[in-house]
């Protein structure tokens, strides 16, 4: 009997914490009913024959328990039970499947009125990019990847000139028009997915897949990578913001194509030496910071990663919270560099600077802190020498004590939750890995024999 108890017990907690479970679909933001209704039937076939099997389990444990005074009846085969069993196990396997086919040949029929956009996915960050005026998407290839080329834009298709670059994470879609994703990836797989709007797709290295949908209600939504990419991976967000066709145009236009981004004019060092004189009085004449100042050395630092903190600082990205009284000083400070083309010249003449031996100021230990940086190590290398790809600046040789600062400022939220701050996301995440002090002391320890 406890086992029938057992059973039933099973069939009934099961029903209940369906109906009372809060891990529902999230609200349908995309012409895809057609997949709800799929995971319905499913999800009630399925329900019906753990419902039956199990109370028909339940009902023979109780009829043919043990009795002294009964023989069980041997019977090998019984053809017309095991008919019955297979044309309802065939029936109930159609019902689960044809919808399924039915909505995949939909899913592969875009609409001929959809107008495009790619989806490139890398560890662990979206980017994306459309067609311009002449709705034609310029060819691609991994060989062309690098650093004034992150898209790969093959520079010899006059195709590409007026595609639409989107270096960042966040997505724009016109309401109720029918878009197709073609999706690549830059490195490992990756997998594509929005849940209100019920698609995903998998992103193969050296294959372009595509999936297409139809936005029906505007809003914000957060883009997943459903597809194990890396020890990042759960950090690996981006957004897609559905918006009115007045909203829409006015993101498309506020955009840069290949043709303005490769047609702007390099960094020049000399003209940078003169702005840096501001940037001096804090960080040293030759950028090798100053504690007392509470400035960081700059020397040593990539260009293009000193060139976001200084546009984080202008768009109040980052030193805007109310606990980063540094950060407060900074944003003024960037603010004096007018426009896109100083922040490229004084970056430009920071990257002539050489790296000075920084002062090690935290005591820990170095081998603790080697296990710690197994983590760090995937995104900023093996040596601390950074990675472009990874988006992953340079930490070898860098000032512990404003390392320390910032990882207590991601671990504490002051710095890295801005909602446009997605690399800041990340840094968040891997900064509450560790446990607390003697954890990022060490850590800093070990950085310092690099």
């Amino acid at each position: 009997m406890k086992i029938v108890v057992a059973l039933v017990l099973l069939v009934l907690g099961s029903i209940v914490f369906h109906w009372l479970s809060p891990w529902w679909l999230t609200p349908l933001a995309a012409d895809w009913g057609e997949i709800d209704l799929t995971i319905d039937i499913t999800l009630y076939i399925t329900a019906v024959v753990f419902v039956a099997v199990n109370l028909f389990l339940a009902y023979c444990v109780y009829r043919f328990r043990y009795s002294p005074d009964r023989r069980a009846e041997y019977e090998p085969e019984n053809k017309k039970l095991e008919g019955w069993l297979t044309a309802i196990t065939s029936i109930g396997v159609i019902a689960m499947l044809a919808p399924g086919l039915v909505v995949w040949a939909r899913f592969v029929d875009v609409p001929e009125d959809a107008h495009e956009v790619e989806v490139v996915g890398q560890q662990w960050q979206w980017n994306f990019r459309l067609p311009g005026e002449d709705g034609i998407l310029g060819e691609v290839d991994a060989a062309h990847v690098g650093l004034n080329n992150p898209f790969g834009m093959n520079p010899n298709d006059p195709a590409g000139n007026d595609d639409v670059l989107v270096n960042t994470n966040e997505l724009h879609l016109p309401i109720d028009q029918n878009v197709r994703l073609w999706m690549r990836s830059k490195d490992v797989l990756h997998d594509f997915a929005v849940p209100q709007f019920r698609v995903k797709m998998d992103m193969v290295p050296g294959m372009v897949t595509y999936a297409w949908l139809k936005p029906t209600v505007e809003g914000k939504y957060d883009i997943l990578c459903m597809e194990l990419c890396g020890i990042a991976h759960y950090a690996m967000r981006g957004y897609v913001v559905v918006d009115s066709q007045e909203n829409y145009d006015e993101w498309l236009a506020a955009q840069s194509t290949w043709s303005e981004i490769n047609g702007r004019p390099p960094g020049d060092p000399v003209a940078g030496q003169s702005q840096f004189a501001t940037c001096a009085a804090c960080h040293g004449q030759n950028g090798e910071g100053n504690i007392a100042m509470n400035a960081p050395a700059l020397a040593g630092l990539p260009a293009w990663y000193i060139a976001r903190q200084l546009e984080y600082y202008k768009q109040g990205i980052r030193g805007a919270h109310e606990d980063d009284i540094y950060g407060k000083q900074m944003a003024p400070m960037a603010n004096m560099l007018a426009d896109d083309q100083a922040v490229r010249n004084v970056t430009a003449y920071i990257d002539t600077l050489e790296l000075a031996d920084a002062a090690h100021t935290i005591d820990g230990d170095p081998t603790k802190g080697a296990s710690h940086y197994v983590s760090c190590g995937a995104c900023h290398g093996a040596q601390a020498q950074g990675n472009y790809a990874l988006q992953a600046p340079r930490l070898a040789g860098q000032d512990d004590w404003y390392l320390k600062r910032q990882l207590q400022n991601f671990r504490e939220g002051v710095r890295g939750t801005h909602n446009e701050d997605s690399y800041g996301h990340q840094m968040v995440l891997m900064a509450r890995s560790l446990k607390n002090e003697d954890s990022i002391n060490d850590l800093l320890a070990y950085l310092n024999t690099l």
